[in-house]
Formats: C-alpha cells, sequence, structure tokens
C-alpha cells in the first residue's frame, strides 16, 4: 500500500431536491488495498459510487484520486485518469461476441483512439492481449459467442474483465456476485483476487462471506453515514455495525 490515499473523499454530500442521500462522508482507500463498502439496502452506496466515477454531480465536498480533485470531471476523464467501474446491472455488448466486448474494452489504453484507418483483424498486438485477457478470465471457449449468450455468471466475469481491461490502478465493482451460486460465487472471489492484484479496489458488496474473504479495509454506511471503518475483525465486532445490520433486518 502507498502512501498517498488512492482515493480521498472529504465531507462528501448528494442531494436530490430536497433529500440529502450522502450526508458529508469522509473517506480515505488507500492505495494497493481492497476496501468494501457496506450496509443496509437504501444507505447510500451505489450513489457513492457514482458521485466517484462522475455518474452524478456533488453536492458539497471534495473527490480526490491520488491527489487530483477529480468531483467536477466529466466520468470519461476520470476513466483516463486511471479509475474504472463496474455496475450492479450488467453493462455488456450482448450482440458483439465475448473477444470482441473485451477488445473494445481495450481499445483507448492501447492507443486505438478517434480513427477510422485501423483495421482491428489486423492489430496483431491489441488481438494477442484479448485473447490473453480471455484466458484470465477463463472465457477462451466462449471466444465467438454473442456476450448475451452467456450465463449470468459469465456474464459478470466478462464485465469485470472489461473493467480491468483498460489498464485502470484504481477499480470500483458494484455488487460483482449479486444472484450468484455459491461455487459462482467462489469463483468470482477468485478471479477479482487475480484481475485485481497490485490495484486498488473499492467494491460494494452485501455477501459477507465475500467481504470478509476480500477485504482488506470495510466502511459500514448508513443512511448516507459512515458509522464504522477499519479491518475486519474490528467491524465484526462493532456493536454500531451489528445494530445497525439487526435494526434493517428488523425494519
Amino acid at each position: 500500500m502507498t502512501g498517498m490515499p488512492a482515493i480521498r473523499l472529504a465531507d462528501v454530500r448528494k442531494n436530490f431536491g430536497a433529500t440529502e442521500i450522502i450526508r458529508g462522508v469522509s473517506l480515505d482507500v488507500a492505495g494497493g488495498e481492497r476496501h468494501a463498502i457496506i450496509g443496509p439496502n437504501g444507505a447510500g452506496k451505489t450513489t457513492l459510487f457514482n458521485l466517484i466515477s462522475g455518474r452524478f454531480p456533488i453536492t458539497a465536498g471534495s473527490i480526490e484520486l491520488r491527489g487530483q480533485r477529480i468531483d467536477a470531471l466529466p466520468p470519461q476523464r476520470i476513466n483516463r485518469l486511471g479509475l474504472s467501474r463496474s455496475f450492479q446491472i450488467t453493462s455488456i455488448f450482448p450482440r458483439l461476441t465475448v473477444f470482441e466486448n473485451l477488445r473494445c474494452a481495450l481499445l483507448w489504453s492501447r492507443g486505438y483512439r478517434y480513427s477510422f484507418w485501423h483495421l482491428l483483424p489486423r492489430a496483431r498486438a491489441l488481438n494477442e492481449a484479448t485473447e490473453a485477457l480471455l484466458r484470465d478470465l477463463n472465457l477462451a471457449e466462449r471466444h465467438d459467442l454473442p456476450a448475451g449468450l452467456l450465463s449470468y455468471a459469465e456474464q459478470r466475469a466478462l464485465e469485470i474483465g472489461m473493467t480491468v481491461a483498460g489498464g485502470a490502478s484504481v477499480i470500483l465493482l458494484d455488487e460483482p456476485t449479486a444472484g450468484m451460486s455459491h461455487s459462482e460465487t467462489e469463483y468470482a472471489v477468485a478471479l477479482i483476487r487475480r484481475v485485481t492484484e497490485g490495484k486498488t479496489l473499492l467494491m460494494v458488496e452485501h455477501d459477507m462471506r465475500v467481504v470478509f474473504d476480500l477485504a482488506d479495509t470495510i466502511t459500514v454506511l448508513v443512511y448516507g453515514r459512515v458509522i464504522a471503518s477499519g479491518p475486519p475483525s474490528a467491524i465484526r465486532a462493532d456493536r454500531a455495525v451489528q445494530e445497525a445490520y439487526l435494526g434493517a433486518m428488523a425494519a
């Protein structure tokens, strides 16, 4: 882990009209760590992701990526500064093949910008990098299959692959194992650990087995506020965290 935080949030707030959703969140995510954000439904976890990735503007506060303010930047600028994210709802190109989806995700980082004269089938280095990523995702046998025909777990694996394909050093994963069986979840956890090695990972996840298996640090968000943040052992024993979850379950 590095000294400067990969992500720093300082008193971040987000209102939708008169409704305050994020209520003064301050948080540091250390470089190279795996950091999980947990909390009951409606806590504001995905909204926080949308603020960090530039999908929504903040109402107040500041967000930094490796020391640079990003809260006024559009998503594409933030991505090109080295932050990439996935979504709760799988976001792929269903009519393109699995190979084509991954190749699209690699284009910008490989220097293929706004050009109409490159013939991608002849781009040997690009295609070889795509093939290598396919193998790393265990999707090589699905090379020519339209992505929309993959199983749910394979589509999630493909989206994770597309998220890391551009070489971003900071990865945001929003509920990467949602809807998976136990065996699919085990595969996804192993995949996430492998493809985010050496990167900073910030994830939202409801499955506590996944959280405690992957995370170095856990932050608990309740009604738009951080009520606890620390190593898994401390979070597991925190009474306020227990009460927040028990209260949500009772409600």
